[in-house]
């Protein structure tokens, strides 16, 4: 079932078509491509390089992520990714997502033209969610099994699919009854790579349409993770058919945006994946 997302009246997800999130990554320390585009100039051309390739939503980011990884003060981070958000908010229409956990970095990056708040911590710090009630910014509440610096510290659960179906269902009930975020701005994201092992991983994917049950929009992100290397021995620069059809898997079981570094690889699978079934654009 197709689930609406928003942000502040702007429609995010409006249709049965899958979105692409485009990931822009201004760090010089991320899993994937760090340092790359970690200037500012650099991080804008490969956003619009990406908007180019049909990206619907940009998701900027200025802290890695990445297992182990270092924090990064607030007023860095925010001097990495907002003049990238203010030239992108000039630049192009396509909705922008600040990829953070940090309430000072959240509000600045709205401020500057930011319209999603990604928060892999599941707005645990309710600052974060004061700002996405403020500006009217939709939300991207994830699972996470601890912190950047500990997830991968041997996880443990009982039932994978369960605790995590449940952590969720929790985070977007405080989201709309507490702090009165409308269940149409919520997407929530099960966390793949984020504190659970191949495994987990497995479980979670085989089972997204149960996600359903919480009434959100789902966003997947598996883009190049290291599960990729389990499945298929390749290295991280040879991951891309596997980023796309897992991405695209997860589309088939409910997943509703993807987040992903492979805009255009992605953009051409989900076009050439409505069309074989029957969904051209003037269908949906």
């Amino acid at each position: 079932m197709n689930r609406r997302w928003e942000a502040a009246g702007r429609p995010l997800i409006a249709d049965a078509v899958p979105k692409v999130m485009g990931i822009v990554n201004v760090t010089p320390d991320s899993f994937s491509d760090g340092g790359r585009w970690f200037s500012i100039e650099a991080a804008v051309e490969h956003a619009l390089k990406l908007v180019e390739e049909g990206a619907d939503i940009l998701d900027v980011g200025g802290e890695s992520t990445r297992p182990g990884s270092e924090i990064v003060p607030a007023a860095e981070e925010i001097r990495r990714v907002v003049p990238v958000i203010e030239q992108l908010a000039a630049a192009t229409s396509v909705p922008i997502s600040i990829d953070t956990m940090k309430p000072e970095v959240a509000r600045e990056a709205t401020r500057a033209g930011a319209c999603i708040i990604n928060d892999v911590s599941g707005l645990r710090d309710e600052e974060t969610a004061r700002v996405a009630v403020e500006s009217g910014a939709a939300v991207v509440v994830m699972h996470m099994q601890g912190t950047p610096q500990t997830m991968q510290d041997a996880p443990r659960y009982d039932d994978v699919v369960e605790e995590v179906l449940a952590y969720l269902a929790e985070r977007v009930d405080w989201c709309t009854n507490v702090m009165g975020i409308p269940r149409e701005r919520i997407a929530i994201d099960p966390g793949i790579g984020f504190g659970k092992t191949y495994e987990h991983h497995l479980e979670l994917l085989r089972n997204l349409g149960r996600f359903g049950t919480l009434e959100c929009a789902m966003l997947l992100g598996v883009s190049r993770k290291g599960m990729l290397k389990t499945m298929t021995g390749r290295g991280l620069d040879q991951r891309l058919a596997a980023s796309v059809v897992c991405s695209l898997a997860g589309c088939t079981l409910g997943a509703q945006v993807v987040r992903v570094h492979d805009v255009g690889p992605m953009v051409d699978a989900i076009k050439v994946w409505n069309l074989v079934r029957g969904w051209g654009t003037d269908d949906v």
